[in-house]
């Protein structure tokens, strides 16, 4: 029993350090929303958008490591606030490409730095094989957990259109 308490201890402290990761996105989204009326999920959508110019939403999809419905439901929030617009390929009318609107443009410049960037920041200043064992082992655990794509349910979106701060709601709509 004594040499089982180290590793039950152990696995215990891996599932907090998980739930500080996790509490330090939630509180990032929330400001995100507060402050800008955008989730999480929207703002990387738009930084994607921003950097490939034009994806199909399958692309957008498999970039981001969202399902095709769950993309398709967060840039249908976007559109509907003129962030985004959906255009048909003029080499392939069967592909409708998504493209960032002058204001996602301008709200992007604005926003918050995503979570991801200063953390980013940080990785870079990492040893090489740090970064390596870094990501070897949270791509470990995200197997573990069975996380091969992400669904989001844009939560974050949908707390602020039930929000009761009128300009809340307002500003994700």
């Amino acid at each position: 029993m004594k040499n089982s308490q180290p590793r039950e201890q152990f696995g215990d402290d891996i599932l907090v350090a998980l739930r500080r990761i996790i509490r330090a996105v939630d509180l990032q989204s929330r400001q995100l929303v507060r402050s800008h009326g955008l989730t999480g999920p929207q703002a990387l959508l738009l930084k994607e958008i921003i950097l490939a110019g034009e994806l199909t939403v399958g692309q957008l999809a498999e970039r981001v490591s969202l399902s095709q419905a769950t993309v398709t439901d967060i840039l249908l929030r976007l559109e509907r606030r003129g962030l985004i617009e959906r255009q048909r390929s003029h080499a392939d009318k069967r592909r409708v490409l998504v493209h960032i609107t002058l204001a996602g443009r301008q709200l992007m410049k604005t926003s918050l730095p995503l979570l991801q960037e200063s953390f980013l920041d940080k990785v870079n200043q990492l040893q090489e094989w740090e970064q390596t064992q870094l990501l070897a082992s949270l791509q470990r655990l995200a197997n573990m957990m069975n996380a091969q794509t992400f669904e989001s349910d844009d939560r974050y979106g949908s707390e602020a259109d039930n929000a009761e701060d009128p300009a809340l709601r307002q500003s994700v709509q």
